[in-house]
């Protein structure tokens, strides 16, 4: 059951043109934008397949190096929020001294 109501604006020239295909076609505007709406979303969904494969290989290739990475400073993470805050003050000291 179509219950909702979506307007949006387009130009007078691309509003004839849909019309026109839906007289073509012997379908309403409506009609019309409803089949165009719908092919789209299946054209999206087919693609996303194929984008959900391409992301399970970067995954893949992603997972080999995962934990691989060395900082050297084990406490690092603790020691984040000390570090940007002492960033954030040495930049406003400098704003403040130009």
């Amino acid at each position: 059951m179509k219950d909702q109501v979506y307007s949006w604006r387009i130009s007078a020239q691309k509003k004839a043109e849909l019309e026109s295909e839906a007289r073509r076609k012997g379908t309403s505007l409506a009609q019309l934008l409803d089949q165009i709406t719908a092919d789209w979303m299946h054209q999206r969904r087919n693609s996303r397949n194929g984008d959900e494969a391409e992301q399970a290989r970067i995954r893949k290739r992603v997972e080999t190096v995962i934990g691989s990475l060395a900082g050297g400073n084990p406490h690092r993470a603790s020691q984040a929020s000390q570090r940007v805050r002492e960033i954030i003050r040495r930049k406003h000291e400098r704003q403040r001294s130009h």
